[in-house]
């Protein structure tokens, strides 16, 4: 592995520092806005090196500015720091200290590569331009990119082009993948509230049952992929709670079917909207009760991650030169998991890019509570930053 990336090793200090700040990180996790014991901890980091330092986007985010040489090239970095709400059940040193909460999806090992590659191009300015390291709260369902964004990110720091990168725990260990187009698919939810007419179980003639009718719904809406949507089209539509009820010998007045769907174009998003909708309400009247449909309640919908070619070129080739090209897919079957680097891309130019860290010992995937970053990963992923920064603007 890595055997043409002996640059990921010329600094093994670096690789020790990051350790320790990620597993700090995950013995303290942050969930979706509330991020600011892991802000400061970025900023003290930042502040000792020297950047231009600004806090306060989307509250808790983070941006610093590196500057070198006298080029009016600009590129932004991104790295999600928030954890999620999930109890860790790894038996591990550096376990949570937070009940409820844990990085389950690696932004602590997000956090520390970006900071890593900071650290080596503040020590190692060996490029012609602007960087500008963004450490970004609530990736997780809460829209933390649209918020700095609606905060002014891009205004206060003018990047010409963004990237981003996400470790894969389902990837072989240091392998990169990206594509130009859609590599994850955009996120919605939606809430089903249904109005019968609630009775004596016994006597079900003298109401109309909203239970029966959610019943009906949770199959006739798994119509929407396998019947309404192309088969080359990818798309999701999962039901993940059902809630009606209070006793045994009550039929209820009301029940309510929560879930997501996932795609990756408008066209297709738009038309599983719509059906959801129809179906809802059409189940609904035959069953005699009333459908109530809502989209995105109390969350942020996402769009598809949208990679631009030339900046995924880039990409991949700044990271073969790593890894050599026998460890780069340049083809990967997109994910329809959702990712808030997508609003940035809206705005920028850009790639997203796996990163991958699956070995024999790997026990949890992404959002599992056994899943722990892989540290082995941590320098080739801070060396990917920086000669991506070199190669993007090299020195005069």
């Amino acid at each position: 592995m890595f055997k043409h990336a002996s640059f990921h090793k010329d600094f093994p200090a670096l690789q020790e520092q990051m350790q320790v700040w990620r597993r700090h990180l995950h013995q303290h996790p942050e969930t979706a806005f509330e991020e600011f014991e892991t802000s400061a901890f970025i900023v003290g980091i930042l502040n000792d090196l020297g950047l231009t330092v600004h806090q306060g986007l989307a509250g808790t985010g983070v941006v610093a500015t590196l500057k070198a040489g006298n080029s009016d090239a600009c590129i932004a970095l991104r790295a999600d720091m928030d954890a999620l709400p999930v109890q860790e059940l790894n038996d591990i040193q550096h376990r949570s200290q937070t009940a409820g909460k844990m990085h389950a999806c690696g932004h602590d090992g997000h956090t520390a590569m970006l900071l890593g590659a900071a650290k080596h191009l503040a020590q190692n300015p060996h490029f012609d331009g602007t960087v500008y390291f963004i450490f970004q709260p609530a990736e997780e369902s809460f829209g933390g990119a649209a918020k700095m964004i609606e905060d002014g990110l891009f205004e206060r720091f003018p990047a010409q082009r963004v990237f981003g990168m996400h470790n894969f725990p389902d990837v072989p260990q240091g392998q990169f993948a990206a594509k130009a187009g859609a590599m994850m698919a955009s996120f919605d939810t939606f809430e089903i509230i249904l109005h019968g007419k609630g009775c004596h179980a016994a006597k079900p003639h003298q109401g109309h049952d909203p239970l029966l009718a959610a019943s009906q719904l949770v199959v006739a809406l798994q119509s929407i992929v396998s019947r309404d949507i192309a088969p080359y089209q990818p798309a999701v539509v999962s039901v993940t709670q059902i809630h009606g009820g209070t006793t045994w010998n009550i039929i209820p007045e009301t029940a309510q079917i929560c879930g997501t769907f996932r795609c990756l174009n408008d066209e297709v998003r738009a038309q599983i909207k719509q059906r959801i909708e129809a179906i809802s309400t059409s189940v609904g009247a035959a069953m005699q009760v009333k459908a109530e449909v809502r989209f995105n309640p109390g969350t942020v919908a996402y769009p598809a991650t949208i990679n631009s070619i030339a900046e995924t070129e880039q990409a991949l080739d700044v990271a073969a030169s790593l890894v050599g090209e026998e460890n780069i897919n340049r083809e990967p079957q997109p994910s329809m998991g959702a990712e808030d680097f997508s609003f940035m891309l809206q705005q920028k130019p850009g790639c997203y890019i796996w990163l991958g860290g699956h070995t024999a010992e790997t026990k949890g995937l992404l959002h599992h509570p056994q899943y722990d970053f892989n540290d082995a990963i941590l320098g080739v992923g801070a060396a990917y930053w920086v000669r991506l920064v070199q190669t993007l603007m090299p020195a005069v």
